[in-house]
């Protein structure tokens, strides 16, 4: 019995090593780079094994965003958490869309794996992941409050859209990033008005 556990925490730990080599390397230098070719040679391991644990590059990026929605909801709760204590349902709101943002632009790579590229993922389906709904649940909670008579849902996917273009045209450089302050302060507050 403990021979089979231990084989199972190797091939956990086997796992883990891909996932986060996989990682660096995309964040080091891009996607492209990461290939299971490359990701054997950086883990000293044969593609064969690489192959035992994953079915290609999709199924290694599909862990990589499953990751990474895993540490985003967990910065959204916690911004929101924090601010909604300290200041309101405003606060809260900008500090989940700042959370957001700076999560972007502070792991591209991660971010891309996430909502850029084609993962292994069902999106919009509540049959879906539970990380998923997680990040989604975090926004809802922090735009629900100010719903009013609107879908809050609906809502939230409109707030979640401008957050996403925001970081997606920054990064891009097609927006200068020296004014992402205001933007963040404008679209908060067109969802949350200083007096609401």
């Amino acid at each position: 019995m403990a021979t089979g556990t231990r084989r199972e925490r190797e091939r956990a730990q086997r796992e883990e090593m891909i996932v986060r080599t996989a990682r660096e390397l995309a964040e080091a230098e891009g996607w492209d780079a990461v290939t299971t070719r490359r990701l054997a040679a950086e883990i000293e391991y044969s593609q064969p094994v690489l192959y035992s644990h994953f079915t290609g590059k999709a199924a290694i990026m599909t862990a990589v965003a499953t990751q990474g929605f895993e540490e985003l909801a967990q910065l959204l709760r916690t911004a929101r958490s924090a601010a909604r204590d300290a200041g309101g349902v405003r606060a809260a709101l900008a500090a989940v869309a700042r959370a957001y943002t700076d999560f972007a632009q502070e792991r591209p790579a991660l971010y891309d794996a996430m909502f850029t590229h084609a993962v292994e993922l069902r999106f919009a389906d509540p049959e879906g992941p539970d990380v998923l709904r997680a990040g989604f649940g975090e926004l809802l909670q922090a735009v629900e409050p100010l719903a009013g008579g609107d879908d809050p849902g609906v809502l939230t996917e409109t707030f979640w859209a401008g957050l996403h273009g925001l970081a997606t045209l920054e990064r891009s450089g097609r927006l200068p990033g020296s004014l992402h302050d205001r933007r963040l302060e404008l679209l908060v507050g067109r969802f949350a008005p200083a007096d609401g």
